[in-house]
């Protein structure tokens, strides 16, 4: 576990995916299920702030906050590392760890159909694992 600071790009329950500095990405035909944002402070193996979403109440988007980093979820987009830490006040119980692997299985379906439609790879989500490296089983 670590301590982050995320800036909500997604709060829980919008449609609307905006990435910091860029605007709009996209607009989901369904809401998230919890917040959404980056770590400014840490950039990703793609080169962006890291993906992190945060358990717990809906954040408004641009708030940022400093909450602890328990797990991250494994994730591929386009052939490259593109992980998501999980973020909350305390770490996610078994409920909420099913509910966040489930999302991104399904999440790497839809955003491989629009990577497909911008001319790029495929997504996969490889599970949730620790900080530290070994997936979790």
């Amino acid at each position: 576990m670590r301590v982050v600071e995320v800036v909500i790009e997604v709060p829980k329950g919008s449609f609307v995916k905006r990435e910091l500095g860029r605007g709009v990405e996209y607009v989901s035909p369904i809401p998230c299920p919890f917040n959404y944002g980056c770590v400014p402070a840490e950039l990703a193996e793609d080169g962006d702030p890291a993906d992190a979403l945060v358990l717990g109440p809906r954040l408004a988007a641009g708030a940022s906050v400093t909450t602890t980093a328990w797990l991250r979820v494994r994730f591929i987009d386009d052939g490259a590392v593109d992980d998501k830490l999980v973020c909350g006040e305390r770490p996610p119980s078994e409920r909420e760890r099913v509910q966040v692997e489930r999302f991104f299985t399904v999440y790497a379906v839809a955003r491989t159909a629009l990577n497909r439609l911008r001319g790029r790879g495929a997504a996969r989500c490889l599970g949730i694992a620790p900080l530290t490296g070994a997936t979790i089983g």
